[in-house]
């Protein structure tokens, strides 16, 4: 699975000022000498900004934060949730093609990928809304196979709810995240055995899914 720059790079980067201030707060949060400890964050809001992390990016976010250069590229090349190449303008789909996911059927999702956005991974689809990887586990084995797109998990799909998912995104709606099976998180697909009074039964969707509803956020990265 690729984890290199794209060979396609901007001549430069630099933070808005909105996202610069915010950058400062984030540094802000570290004694003097473990600035670099906010580079996740930072990094991240370099690929919220710019829509992926280019190579100019990662070197202002190592800059800002006094790192070496290679430091902050062995981080951004390391973690999936950066895109080392450009993107879908509407969503990039991200599935995990580990093992339990592999068993479940994560091929089929990978099929829908390439019969309806585009052949290869970080290809964008003709209109330039979607492309799509394969990633390594993203730890929802539990509720395999599954997406990630953009913040939020997608879980228990099969190629048809998968479709029916991009057909959302392709709509401009932002579909909830969770189980397509209708599981409240990981419990078994027969339903929960322990701590069975635990949940309120008012309470439609975990913590995490109901939050991304909330927020209406899925899309952004």
């Amino acid at each position: 699975m690729r984890r290199q720059f794209s060979v396609n790079q901007p001549d430069g980067f630099e933070f808005t000022p909105e996202n610069l201030e915010w950058v400062r707060g984030q540094i802000g949060k570290y004694p003097e000498g473990r600035q670099a400890s906010a580079v996740i964050p930072v990094l991240m809001r370099a690929q919220e900004q710019e829509g992926w992390l280019s190579r100019p990016a990662v070197e202002n976010v190592a800059d800002l934060l006094g790192m070496a250069h290679i430091r902050a590229y062995e981080v951004a090349t390391f973690y999936y949730m950066f895109h080392l190449e450009p993107t879908g303008s509407v969503a990039h789909i991200q599935v995990c093609g580990t093992t339990t996911c592999m068993i479940c059927g994560c091929e089929d999702l990978i099929e829908v990928c390439r019969s309806r956005i585009a052949p290869s991974p970080f290809q964008l689809s003709p209109d330039g809304r979607f492309s799509w990887e394969e990633v390594e586990c993203l730890g929802a084995c539990c509720n395999a196979p599954m997406v990630q797109i953009g913040k939020d998990y997608y879980e228990d799909l099969d190629a048809g709810t998968f479709g029916t998912i991009l057909d959302e995104l392709a709509a401009g709606r932002v579909p909830a995240p969770g189980s397509r099976q209708g599981r409240f998180s990981s419990e078994p697909k027969s339903g929960p055995t322990t701590l069975l009074g635990f949940r309120d039964p008012l309470i439609a969707a975990n913590a995490a899914v109901a939050k991304a509803v909330e927020l209406g956020d899925t899309l952004g990265d």
